[in-house]
């Protein structure tokens, strides 16, 4: 599989509220970048961050051994530890000792779609600390949904 980092970050001006989402694409080999941010009148911060990670998933042609490089605790704990048991009780997750609805289950379903052709290894990075392309992801998500803000 060809190596692939992805950075994403996801942004809300209230949550809910109105969202963007952003993702840099880079090829290590040949350096190659691809930077992409859209937003929405209304979302959570949660589902902005998986719209990033989907849509940059999306844009790959190939199968790729994707490096997620995020600051989103949801997204990294969902992809490593969470998805398989929610997968496997129905989408859904236990809740006060019953099993409840998956709060955005369409976007970890689509996720999971995506996961059958990629190979995703999460590394955590800390937000609004310094790292570079967390920093211009969230500069690219800012100005997504900032659009949709009243004037």
């Amino acid at each position: 599989m060809k190596p692939v980092e992805l950075y994403t970050d996801g942004a809300c001006s209230g949550n809910p509220g109105p969202g963007g989402w952003a993702f840099i694409l880079r090829c290590p080999k040949t350096g190659k970048e691809m930077q992409k941010a859209d937003g929405v009148a209304e979302a959570t911060n949660n589902q902005m961050e998986l719209m990033a990670l989907i849509r940059g998933l999306e844009t790959l042609k190939e199968p790729c051994e994707v490096t997620l490089f995020a600051d989103s605790t949801y997204v990294g704990q969902g992809v490593t530890q969470w998805m398989a048991g929610w997968k496997r009780n129905g989408w859904q997750r236990r809740a006060n000792g019953k099993m409840a609805p998956l709060k955005n289950a369409e976007l970890w379903k689509r996720l999971d779609e995506l996961m059958q052709t990629h190979r995703i290894i999460f590394s955590h990075v800390k937000g609004h600390a310094g790292h570079v392309e967390n920093e211009r992801c969230d500069e690219l998500a800012v100005a997504a949904y900032q659009r949709f803000l009243k004037k």
